[in-house]
């Protein structure tokens, strides 16, 4: 009496088997050992090369550090950046998800036994097995996938997004370690004068040309001068630490960083910069966003047109011993649910992407003002500094100098010569560190490098541009 039965579930399960390997798309086969591979996307990218990955521990550099060595250490190690290839095989894995059938369904059902006369037992039982299967109308898996494949976009475009920051992190943070090594040099060279003025007032005073008063001060200007020493040597070793997390590092082994951190160009007008400004990835994700809101107010449309259950199977009656087929066909009524709530939420969404990517542009204009105003406010104080002023009170200093050692000019006269020659120096890499981070955030804002937009009258590179060649080593 089963016999028949289960030759009919054998059959349902193999054409169950037949439909579960009937999917279109396959995932990919991993490694459970590898790492993920590089984030790809068939969305335009604003970079070439969009991804590098390396061993989960960087080797830390040796000797002197440059600035493409830093930017290649950070892009192949940075912590962050190591997350996105993990992004992009969950993006993928819903890409696939959303293409896939619906599985097929095997239902078994067997009535009209136990119960009672002639129908107590299993001779006047009714077996049906039958396999069904859903069909989706109106496109929805296609519409679907074109959701997640956008998504997917959005995902490298998220990852060109952290890769500037990070090579603009990497540019900023080696200005800093170049302007605390500068300041180290400048405290060293405060610390020696402060040393021989120290000496030269002690034989003065011993000589009695000078007041024992004299002698104090000029003590205590030795003692400022190391203080300052100490507070230097302290932000190089928070430069060093930085830079070196850059690329996950956690305790710098690298001898210095060389580059000019005075070589300045005058920075192009900054409506040249304001038309790249669409080649920023957090500018152009908007129309891959837009896109994607699209697609899915299409996907919930479709989803308001009702889906068919088609099944079919076998019917065995034990009392006759007859076989008959059996069809069904189930049809939802959407007299109720017509899916209008999610239409008109994706229908908001979409209309608010417009709104959003104003805002976004509104923003990235804003920065990019503030941070190009701030460059050429920062290059005419180096241009400034460096052909006027740093000069006259180099004059000044020596001047006071020398006419304290033929006893024309007090000691208070020279100390006070000295410290605006070296508020001076100090200022001057202020104003040069201040030009490069301004210089690395309006390359970070428009994606690309400033000598793209105008070739600079200066020949060397500066230290926000990740990607050059690093020829002015010292």
């Amino acid at each position: 009496m089963y016999r028949d039965v289960f030759r009919w579930f054998f059959l349902s399960a193999l054409l169950f088997g037949v439909g579960c390997r009937s999917a279109d798309v396959r995932p990919e086969r991993l490694d459970p050992g590898s790492e993920p591979s590089a984030p790809t996307s068939d969305a335009p990218s604003p970079r070439p090369g969009s991804a590098v990955s390396g061993p989960l521990s960087p080797k830390e550099p040796q000797g002197v550090l440059t600035l493409r060595a830093a930017t290649a250490l950070a892009l192949m190690h940075n912590p962050k950046l190591k997350t996105f290839p993990y992004e992009m095989r969950a993006a993928e894995a819903r890409q696939l998800q959303a293409r896939l059938r619906p599985n097929p369904e095997i239902e078994i059902e067997v009535g009209e036994f136990a119960g009672s006369g002639q129908r107590s037992g299993f001779d006047a039982a009714e077996t049906t097995i039958q396999l069904g299967q859903l069909i989706q109308l109106a496109g929805k898996r296609e519409k679907r996938a074109a959701v997640a494949s956008l998504e997917r976009e959005l995902v490298q475009w998220d990852y060109e997004a952290a890769r500037l920051d990070v090579m603009r992190e990497v540019a900023t943070t080696f200005v800093e370690v170049l302007a605390a090594q500068d300041r180290i040099a400048l405290t060293e060279k405060q610390l020696a004068l402060s040393r021989q003025a120290d000496a030269a007032v002690a034989r003065r005073v011993e000589a009695g040309k000078d007041s024992p008063v004299v002698a104090l001060r000029a003590s205590v200007a030795v003692s400022r001068s190391q203080m300052e020493r100490q507070k230097a040597a302290a932000a190089l070793a928070t430069a060093r630490q930085q830079l070196a997390a850059a690329w996950g590092g956690e305790t710098p082994t690298f001898e210095k960083a060389t580059g000019d951190l005075y070589q300045v160009s005058e920075p192009p007008l900054l409506d040249r910069a304001v038309e790249r400004l669409e080649e920023n990835p957090d500018m152009a994700r908007w129309e891959t966003e837009r896109r994607r809101r699209h697609a899915a107010l299409r996907l919930e449309k479709a989803r308001a047109s009702p889906d068919v259950t088609v099944s079919g199977g076998l019917q065995r009656f034990e009392e006759t011993d007859d076989e008959a087929l059996v069809f069904g066909l189930a049809i939802p009524l959407p007299v109720f649910d017509r899916n209008q709530g999610n239409i008109a939420a994706a229908t908001a969404n979409l209309a608010r992407t417009r709104q959003e990517s104003e805002a976004a542009r509104l923003k990235v204009r804003t920065a990019l003002n503030a941070a190009g105003n701030a460059l050429s406010a920062a290059y005419h104080e180096v241009t400034i500094l460096r052909s006027d002023v740093l000069p006259t009170a180099q004059q000044a200093f020596d001047a006071a100098r020398q006419g304290y050692d033929q006893g024309k000019f007090d000691y208070l006269y020279v100390l006070d010569a000295q410290r605006t020659l070296f508020e001076t120096k100090a200022q001057f890499i202020d104003s040069a560190e201040a030009y490069h981070t301004a210089r690395a955030n309006v390359e970070r804002l428009i994606g690309r490098s400033l000598d793209t937009l105008e070739p600079s009258a200066s020949s060397g590179p500066n230290p926000a541009q990740a990607a050059k060649e690093d020829s002015h080593e010292r």
